[in-house]
């Protein structure tokens, strides 16, 4: 079976709803399992992968670029450079050229990613987040000369909010021979919807502007590992899950449990398919650290949720 395609915004750019993301290469997942995951994800149609500059600068004795050395490696081993669209971002790890969106700096950490990475041009180039102390108007033109000069294609934003992302298109729209941000990526999912849900999601479907959301499992949380205070001590991750499980989290579990009853599917499954399904979402963003996982993830692509199902694991989080 073919799997699908959807254009992404008003770009030229198609790809399967559902993005991979590296932010675990070179983490937790080693160069092996990343390689495997990235091999599994293109076998079974997939076409974006979505990194950072900054991954894993977080992580002791990593300094940032580490995701993208390892796709770089694996592009140049497989020969798949043509077959996949690379995402990258800038804004989050200074060096060469100052902070966040400062004109030299994302000239500087443009050259840096293209040559981690081993290619000539990166597909979907984000600002990783606001930068106010840069005239929008110079942080567009910055991203401009980079698509003059071929080494990237679609510019996009992530992490603004409404008010920043129209006053950025707007200077796009108003200043000649500016590019414009094509592409949003939020922080969105069942548990997680007030940085979208509203006047963001409204303006994106507006201006034809795709969204790839990211941490659409919350952080685990939507698998089902975190059920009662007990499970806190999981993973690392675990002191997060305090305030959803003091929230609506376990409203949402519980509705998304009659749905793995209904379907069968997974939740991780169910919670990536709702948000498949989501006005203006083009492709959630999803990480795997195992070709199990990375099939499971896939799997949300074909499951068709009911409108009844969607309605119920919508107002679970409301």
């Amino acid at each position: 079976m073919t799997t699908p395609t959807r254009r992404l915004g008003a770009t030229d750019l198609q790809i399967t709803p559902l993005v991979l993301g590296g932010n675990v290469f070179g983490w937790t997942a080693d160069r092996a399992t990343s390689f495997a995951v990235l091999d599994a994800f293109v076998a079974q149609g997939g076409t974006m992968i979505d990194t950072a500059d900054v991954y894993s600068a977080w992580v002791d004795g990593h300094s940032g670029g580490e995701s993208e050395t390892v796709i770089g490696e694996w592009l140049k081993s497989s020969g798949k450079r043509d077959d996949v669209l690379i995402a990258t971002k800038v804004g989050m790890l200074p060096g060469e050229g100052g902070e966040k969106l400062a004109p030299a700096r994302i000239a500087a950490a443009c050259e840096a990613s293209l040559k981690r990475l081993g290619t000539d041009r990166i597909d979907l180039y984000y600002a990783h987040q606001d930068d106010d102390s840069v005239a929008q108007k110079d942080a567009l033109a910055a991203f401009g000369k980079l698509v003059d000069a071929g080494k990237i294609r679609v510019v996009g934003a992530s992490n603004f909010h409404a008010g920043r992302l129209k006053s950025a298109v707007d200077v796009g729209k108003a200043v000649d021979n500016l590019p414009r941000y094509h592409v949003l990526q939020p922080e969105y999912n069942l548990v997680s919807r007030t940085k979208f849900e509203g006047e963001l999601q409204d303006y994106c479907i507006q201006e034809n502007i795709g969204v790839l959301p990211y941490y659409g499992l919350a952080s685990g949380f939507l698998t089902g590992k975190y059920r009662s205070k007990d499970d806190l001590g999981k993973s690392v991750r675990g002191g997060r899950m305090k305030d959803l499980l003091d929230g609506k989290g376990p409203d949402v579990l519980a509705a998304m449990d009659v749905v793995a009853e209904e379907t069968g599917a997974s939740l991780a499954q169910i919670a990536l398919a709702w948000l498949i399904a989501q006005p203006g979402v083009t492709a959630p963003i999803a990480s795997a650290t195992s070709v199990d996982q990375l099939e499971e993830s896939m799997g949300a692509i074909t499951l068709d949720l009911t409108r009844d199902q969607l309605d119920r694991l919508t107002a679970s989080g409301a």
